[in-house]
């Protein structure tokens, strides 16, 4: 298992991977708190962490439900003049972390990452003891679930559960005076980027020193003294370039600044994070749809995130870098990552190689004041880790109505999707907001459509005329809820296609159905081709990337095998 640094985005040199063989063991009767486990438990199992017990890669590979589970681990400290940092990528869904059986700290949520400062439950050169309980109850509709089903065998659209640690867990040491988070947003019309710098604690004394290169030559370096927890600069790039444009970040050019931050004391380095920024803008203007301010045509492929052996955890950093330039190659420029919250590392490689995300949150299945509370915190955390990556350029709260099914008829449900646009506004202005990608519109930036017609006519004929669109109901449900209506915002069929084919023996569904490589290549020309001659359309999102359990429409098997060539699949969906 070659799971790489955790956090690329804001890398330290030293950090404790906590990865590999813990003590494991099911709490059915809820006993584990009354009888102690927190300071010892006798272990059923050893579980692989970071891989929940649902999968093969674990150890486990128990399908059954069970809510509450305990793991336990020892780790070894040896600086006892640093802070000692717990990194969690995430674990579903609500758990209680103990450091030598004292409550060091809790978290709800299951889909983002989270952190806490453990110092002073820590035993220096000694053995420490790390154990967590996790509950899960994967019949709560008020979670922030997505595609996680909660019956016991999946089907339809919904998978396989995901229960406990399913991504890496870390340690860092860090000084007292370290930097908590940074967020960089890029400004190529100013050509500048904003800087704000959260520091954990500061005196008199501190300096922070940023020093930005590009193709490894230093462009800026400066120091400034430390006289706040919040520190906001503004850095100014143009003078260093002839061409500030050929700096650019998109899919075609990824181009990255690398970025080193320090703070400093006396001339000793207290510490030191590398991160990074693409100087990158996605933007509407006039209702067209733009990247750098030129006008771009999204290609996207929705893309669940999901591993045969793995569920929602990429089994290596080698199959996220193999999604990535398998998308590419077929001639996508961006996913749309579909009720996940995916990976740092993920991130990472989208902005290194070169491809658009649109995050989307998982959704919950319930209306109510703990269901919009749950989204609402989990969706702040994603977006304050992910703000900084330069390939994500749209939110997307919520899906299909998922959770807030009575638009129609309610206007806190309407009113509903509006203050999750305006948190998300709050949080990032810089980017773009779909407020229910499908239907049932209120404020959005983008008109998004899911449409799984087949019929190569009826496409055509819908997506001809602006009328024809806007008295559409592909997927039963009016495109915008009552009070709201299309405002000129970019038109984009954001799901599509689903085409089935049935490969080495796998049996499922699709919302069509190919009998052979040859049908199914006519088939995903006749979806595609109407859509891309549309003069209405800005861009697109196929359904779908790979295969999912018993869900058989991808363009590629679910261990990742392309059905027809690789070239026949870029021929068609390059058309644009």
């Amino acid at each position: 298992m070659n799971k790489g640094y955790p956090r690329p985005q804001f890398r330290r040199n030293k950090w404790l991977n906590l990865n590999g063989k813990w003590d494991f063991k099911f709490d059915d009767s809820d006993l584990g708190i009354k009888n102690g486990y927190k300071d010892v438990f006798v272990p059923d199992y050893k579980i692989n962490v970071p891989f929940s017990y649902e999968t093969k890669l674990s150890g486990i590979n128990i399908k059954s439900i069970h809510k509450i589970m305990w793991y336990h681990r020892e780790f070894e400290i040896n600086d006892n003049s640093k802070n000692v940092i717990l990194h969690f990528g995430a674990v579903d869904y609500q758990c209680t972390i103990y450091v030598n059986g004292i409550e060091a700290l809790t978290h709800i949520g299951g889909n983002v990452s989270f952190k806490g400062d453990i110092t002073k439950y820590c035993m220096t050169g000694k053995s420490n003891h790390l154990t967590l309980r996790v509950f899960d109850d994967l019949e709560d509709m008020d979670m922030p679930r997505g595609k996680q089903y909660w019956e016991e065998v999946p089907e339809s659209i919904y998978y396989t559960r995901t229960s406990g640690i399913w991504q890496t867990v870390w340690i860092e040491q860090v000084d007292k005076y370290h930097l908590s988070r940074i967020k960089m947003i890029p400004d190529i019309d100013e050509s500048k980027v904003d800087f704000t710098y959260y520091l954990s604690d500061y005196q008199n004394g501190l300096k922070l020193k940023t020093k930005i290169i590009f193709k490894q030559e230093t462009i800026f370096e400066d120091e400034v003294n430390i006289d706040d927890l919040i520190i906001k600069k503004e850095i100014f790039l143009a003078s260093k370039f002839k061409n500030i444009k050929e700096t650019f970040w998109s899919p075609e050019s990824p181009n990255l600044f690398d970025v080193e931050l320090s703070i400093m004391k006396d001339n000793r380095t207290l510490d030191l994070v590398s991160s990074y920024f693409g100087m990158r803008k996605i933007s509407i203007a006039d209702g067209v749809l733009k990247l750098n301010n030129e006008n771009y045509y999204m290609r996207l492929v929705l893309d669940q995130g999901y591993y045969p052996d793995s569920l929602l955890t990429s089994p290596n950093d080698e199959y996220l870098v193999k999604d990535i330039l398998l998308t590419k190659e077929m001639g996508f420029n961006g996913v749309r990552k579909h009720q996940k919250i995916e990976e740092e590392q993920y991130l990472y490689y989208a902005d290194k190689y070169g491809l658009i995300v649109w995050e989307e949150l998982p959704s919950a299945y319930a209306f109510n004041s703990i269901s919009r509370k749950n989204l609402s915190l989990e969706w702040t955390e994603a977006i304050n880790r992910d703000i900084n990556h330069p390939c994500i350029v749209a939110w997307v709260p919520m899906n299909e109505s998922w959770g807030v099914d009575n638009l129609e008829n309610s206007k806190e449900q309407s009113d509903f999707l509006n203050e999750m646009y305006y948190l998300t506004k709050k949080l990032d202005s810089s980017r773009l907001v779909i407020s229910n990608d499908g239907w049932e519109h209120s404020i959005t930036d983008l008109f998004t459509i899911h449409d799984y017609e087949s019929d190569c006519k009826k496409i055509k004929n819908r997506y001809s005329k602006l009328e024809n669109v806007l008295s559409s109901k592909p997927g039963f449900k009016p495109l915008f809820n009552p009070g709201y209506k299309y405002q000129n915002q970019p038109i984009l069929v954001t799901e599509f296609g689903g085409i089935s084919f049935q490969q080495n023996g796998s049996n499922g569904w699709g919302y069509s159905h190919a009998k052979d490589s040859k049908d199914f290549e006519e088939r995903l020309q006749n979806v595609v081709q109407p859509i891309v001659d549309s003069p209405l359309i800005q861009g697109f999102c196929y359904t779908q990337l790979t295969d999912v359990e018993q869900e058989i429409n991808g363009l590629l098997t679910y261990d990742r095998k392309p059905k027809i060539s690789i070239e026949h699949i870029k021929k068609i969906i390059s058309r644009t």
